[in-house]
């Protein structure tokens, strides 16, 4: 009877190691160098900081990425750019600062990864995470309302109240004003910007050539012809 022991040992230990060098190996070797790449508007990406750092972890804690990816995909697949949700696909720089990077698992929701350029105006946020069909009706997002606070009005009401109105509204005498929480999440939201030219997308050719065009040397007179 042969001892197939030793085949199978084999064969097992070339599956994890093939499975290794594929998975994590090759990947590592390949974007772990990544860095900042300088573009026309400086180094990019910018790491994230203040409210905007403390917002991607109320974004992942809410697991917002469940129903919103960030990676716009490539030309020719899928309606991405006619939607306008980016002017290029996403490479893996953009990605350098994240940890962990939160591409999505679906889009029952708009793609994400450049929100920041589509909307700089901090209130239609705070209200669309209040009351979603308040500020998109028939969205299907749910509410998240318990990051803001219901209380009554002081004095004169506050500068960041929600424009609540109709069967929003939070009643007589009283406001609603987002939470820490609400305020950090608007700014990672924000902050959601990956339009820039980098080194693995250069900026399209007409614009290059544009660019790189030399103005014709004009010929010294002294050389032309006498009449």
């Amino acid at each position: 009877m042969t001892n197939s022991g030793p085949l199978l040992f084999f064969g097992i230990f070339l599956t994890l190691a093939t499975s290794w060098l594929g998975m994590i190996f090759f990947p590592v070797a390949q974007l772990g160098g990544a860095q900042q790449e300088t573009t026309d508007k400086g180094l990019y990406p910018s790491p994230r900081a203040g409210l905007a750092a403390q917002g991607a972890e109320v974004y992942r804690a809410n697991g917002c990425y469940v129903c919103h990816s960030q990676q716009v995909g490539h030309p020719g697949f899928g309606r991405d750019f006619e939607r306008g949700w980016g002017r290029r696909r996403t490479v893996a720089v953009d990605y350098l600062w994240d940890s962990p990077v939160m591409l999505g698992d679906s889009r029952l929701g708009p793609d994400l990864a450049n929100f920041g350029l589509r909307q700089t105006n901090t209130t239609p946020v705070l209200l669309h995470l209040y009351a979603p069909r308040a500020a998109a009706p028939g969205s299907a997002m749910p509410s998240y309302s318990y990051l803001f606070e219901k209380r009554p009005v002081a004095s004169a009401p506050s500068a960041d109240a929600l424009p609540l109105s109709g069967e929003y509204s939070p009643g007589e005498g009283y406001e609603v004003v987002p939470r820490p929480a609400a305020v950090q999440l608007a700014a990672y939201l924000g902050s959601l910007k990956s339009d820039e030219w980098v080194f693995e997308l250069p900026p399209p050719e007409e614009k290059k050539k544009a660019t790189n065009s030399v103005a014709p040397v004009p010929v010294a007179g002294t050389n032309s012809p006498k009449p």
